[in-house]
C-alpha cells in the first residue's frame, strides 16, 4: 500500500481540500439531497465565519490530495470529511480519523454524519445518538465517538 501522509492544513492554504470537499459531495452525496441542502453546503464552504472556525488535515499520497477532515469547536466535533473516490477502501479515513482523535481534547468526538456516511461512520466506532434529522435541506444523524 502506497504511503499516506497526514498534514495538518492552515486556513491560507485550504483551497484543494475544500474543493476536493465540494467534489466528493457532489458525486456521493448531493443525489441523496433536495437542492435546498445542496446550495446549503456550498453557502457553508463560502462562509468565512464558517471557514475560520475549522482545523483542517490533509491526506496526502505523494503530493495529492487524496482526503480531507475538518473539525471545529475546539476539536470536539468533526465539520467536513471527505476521500475521493479513487481512494476509498484504502485506510485513508481511518489514518484522517486518527489524526482528528488524537487532538480531541477530552477524548471524544460528535459528527452530524449524512446518510451516505452513517454506516462509514459506524465502522470507525460512532453511535448514533438520536434519529436522522433535516435542517436547511441537509439531512443528517447526529453520533457520538468516545475514546
Amino acid at each position: 500500500m502506497e504511503h499516506t501522509e497526514i498534514r495538518e492544513l492552515p486556513l491560507s492554504r485550504a483551497g484543494a481540500a475544500l474543493a476536493l470537499a465540494r467534489a466528493v459531495f457532489r458525486q456521493y452525496e448531493a443525489p441523496d439531497y433536495p437542492p435546498e441542502g445542496a446550495a446549503e453546503f456550498d453557502r457553508s464552504l463560502q462562509d468565512p465565519a464558517y471557514l475560520a472556525a475549522l482545523r483542517l488535515f490533509g491526506a496526502f499520497r505523494g503530493e495529492t490530495l487524496a482526503g480531507m477532515i475538518a473539525t471545529r469547536d475546539g476539536g470536539r466535533h468533526i465539520a467536513l470529511f471527505f476521500v475521493d473516490g479513487a481512494y476509498h477502501r484504502q485506510g485513508i479515513g481511518r489514518q484522517l480519523m486518527a489524526a482528528v482523535r488524537a487532538c480531541a481534547p477530552d477524548g471524544c468526538l460528535t459528527v452530524n454524519a449524512s446518510p451516505y456516511a452513517v454506516p462509514v461512520y459506524h465502522r470507525l466506532g460512532f453511535c448514533d445518538t438520536a434519529p436522522e434529522q433535516t435542517v436547511n435541506g441537509l439531512c443528517f444523524t447526529p453520533m457520538h465517538w468516545q475514546g
